[in-house]
């Protein structure tokens, strides 16, 4: 059985690690959010927080902390690479302190600028949960008239252009402040930072000269660092996919398709450079053959994010599906998984856990705070299902 995970936000996380037993997850994925990216976290604070998680409540089930999802990779190491040295001298501090406390994985994105982009945080659907949702009119309202991205227009038809226009006009001001929390905020669990419009803008233009040759460069100069010390200390490094995985703000993504994994794996060979398989972002886009990709990128995959994604009409919208009912086969998936599964020893198993739950039933109260994507009944309802598909097939 592949070990069910969980992603926990901490002590303040509005879901309580005793919901997380309730919901049937062991294993537990998650990261020291109050350390300022670039900052190298501690052996002392890595070690606090684990025994936060597995001994803070005795007699209670058994958790594990198995996964941090993320240490964040500061932005002058997506510009720099290699010449990023301070930076990248932090991140294998903190890489050192966390397999000195037996957390063997560490999943990590280089998405420049911005991190996982939406649109929407609450979209409703035809039953009435809630939804993450990224409408590709609304994106190209907030680049066009609201960022007002210098190049920007040069990237959309006419037509793109005349529907952002007239959605821009009925936004009230509310709608755009809105737009602007969602896209530039950080939404909970990013790896970037805050940043206003004018910000944005600025860091934009930090990124004019980098391409995506370069930016793949920059990556494998970083992966050539710090994988000789993840292969030393047994620690599988895990590189998420872009999230959407195509181009966004003019910026390079490079983590988006097969081609682009294969392109990382050839350039740094280390058995410690891995994937993170995640069914969601990679499922986006309609070539990338996920069961495939589970195949043969099977050795590298230490964790998965498994959720499912729904592309709409226009072949760029979409929103968080059912974990079974999107556009990833996720049963045939799973059973990619689990065939690499069983054949590894018991401690180098595969985890895994359920992405971007709806917010539902109780969650949907005005009163609760919940964490977009990220709400426990939703979560519940997509650890039940994998977890039930999964023993279907090792059943047959």
């Amino acid at each position: 059985m592949m070990l069910q995970g969980w992603r926990w936000y901490g002590p303040d996380d509005p879901v309580s690690l005793d919901d997380v037993r309730q919901a049937g997850a062991t294993d537990i994925v998650s990261a020291l959010h109050q350390v300022p990216i670039g900052e190298a976290w501690t052996r002392k604070a890595v070690e606090e927080r684990k025994n936060f998680i597995e001994r803070g409540q005795p007699g209670r089930s058994q958790l594990t902390w198995s996964v941090v999802e993320s240490i964040p990779i500061p932005d002058d190491v997506k510009r720099l690479g290699g010449k990023a040295t301070k930076s990248i001298e932090a991140w294998i501090a903190s890489l050192e302190a966390v397999a000195a406390s037996g957390i063997k994985i560490i999943c990590y994105n280089f998405m420049p600028v911005v991190d996982w982009c939406r649109t929407d945080l609450e979209w409703e659907l035809p039953n009435g949960a809630r939804a993450m949702r990224f409408d590709q009119d609304r994106f190209a309202a907030f680049e066009l008239h609201i960022l007002k991205r210098p190049a920007a227009a040069q990237e959309y038809s006419p037509e793109q252009q005349a529907r952002a226009k007239t959605l821009f006009d009925q936004l009230s001001q509310a709608d755009i402040d809105y737009l602007v929390m969602v896209i530039a905020s950080a939404l909970p669990g990013s790896t970037t930072e805050p940043m206003t419009i004018p910000q944005f803008r600025d860091r934009l233009e930090t990124y004019r000269d980098i391409t995506p040759r370069i930016l793949r460069q920059h990556l494998a100069e970083f992966l050539e660092r710090v994988t000789p010390v993840a292969e030393q200390l047994g620690v599988s490094l895990t590189l998420h996919p872009d999230d959407p995985p195509r181009p966004l703000f003019g910026l390079p993504r490079i983590a988006s398709s097969a081609d682009d994994y294969q392109a990382l794996f050839d350039a740094v060979p280390s058995k410690a450079n891995g994937i993170c398989l995640c069914t969601g972002s990679l499922g986006v886009r309609p070539e990338n053959n996920l069961p495939e990709m589970a195949e043969r990128f099977g050795p590298r995959i230490a964790f998965a994010h498994l959720r499912a994604t729904k592309r709409e009409a226009d072949g760029l919208s979409f929103y968080e599906s059912d974990h079974l009912d999107g556009d990833v086969d996720m049963v045939a998936v799973l059973k990619a998984l689990l065939k690499e599964n069983a054949r590894r020893s018991p401690d180098k198993r595969i985890v895994f856990r359920p992405d971007h739950g709806h917010r539902m039933l109780d969650d949907l109260a005005a009163t609760k705070r919940t964490n977009p994507g990220y709400t426990a009944i939703g979560r519940l309802r997509g650890l039940a299902e994998l977890r039930g598909a999964v023993r279907a097939i090792e059943h047959r």
